[in-house]
């Protein structure tokens, strides 16, 4: 199980959401390159990026924000989602750098893609589901589905892709502890790896999710919960790490 810190892009800047709320955004860092820096020089293995103006939109808006980040990485890897709707945005972020590509909305508008992506780029593929109250939302969180998250997972099990990011909206940046039993009851009905995010709030819940969810889900997203000193980088790292199920190349 891995740690990957969250830089949420707004405007060029680092910020968190309550609940996905655009109108509810507390400003941490405005220069997103040192933000990763900070936490590449802290023992990050894995950042995990959102360009929060580009999932409203529909296209990245915080080109300028991610390529920063991407110039501070060194040879950590970085994940993206947030605005990557189209195979032309797929190609230019992963030929810029980003690791691994996050498709959300379009997971659900137009599954085609995810597919036709994990054939042409297999291993940097990943599909952001986004639940409020088990269904799944689009457009930065904007419209909720009748769909519920596990289904929508279940229908890219043979896609290929690399991972499932799985959060819940309710408890996004409201320091309230993640859900991991949804997220845990779609890493028990897929096979893809799942990663968790929304809620962490302190060293109680990694280690509650570490003891609940053992090598089940693969890795545990958080911002809010480092930017305020509940803990480190470096103690996250740590407490998530299980001898011989611990993978920095997830």
């Amino acid at each position: 199980m891995i740690f990957l810190p969250a830089i949420d892009l707004k405007e060029g800047s680092c910020v968190r959401l309550l609940r996905g709320d655009m109108g509810q955004a507390t400003v941490f860092n405005d220069d997103p390159g040192a933000q990763a820096a900070d936490f590449v020089a802290a023992g990050a293995e894995w950042l995990h990026v959102v360009d929060l103006d580009g999932a409203f939109a529909g296209n990245p808006k915080n080109a300028d924000a991610v390529q920063s980040i991407i110039s501070s990485l060194g040879n950590v890897p970085m994940q993206l989602g947030g605005g990557i709707r189209t195979m032309e945005t797929i190609e230019f972020w992963l030929d810029a750098g980003v690791r691994r590509v996050i498709l959300g909305t379009v997971a659900l508008t137009d599954p085609d893609l995810v597919f036709a992506a994990c054939k042409k780029y297999p291993g940097r593929i990943a599909v952001g589901i986004d639940a409020k109250d088990g269904m799944v939302a689009t457009e930065g969180w904007a419209k909720v589905s009748d769909m519920p998250a596990i289904k929508l997972a279940h229908k890219f099990e043979a896609a290929g892709v690399a991972a499932i990011i799985h959060t819940d909206i309710a408890r996004d940046g409201a320091m309230a502890g993640p859900n991991w039993e949804a997220s845990l009851e779609i890493a028990k009905a897929v096979s893809i790896p799942v990663i968790i995010s929304g809620g962490v709030s302190s060293m109680d819940d990694l280690v509650i999710l570490k003891e609940k969810c053992g090598t089940r889900i693969s890795g545990v997203i958080s911002g809010r919960a480092v930017y305020d000193g509940a803990f480190t980088v470096k103690e996250a790292v740590d407490a998530l790490r299980q001898s011989g199920a611990h993978e920095a190349g997830l």
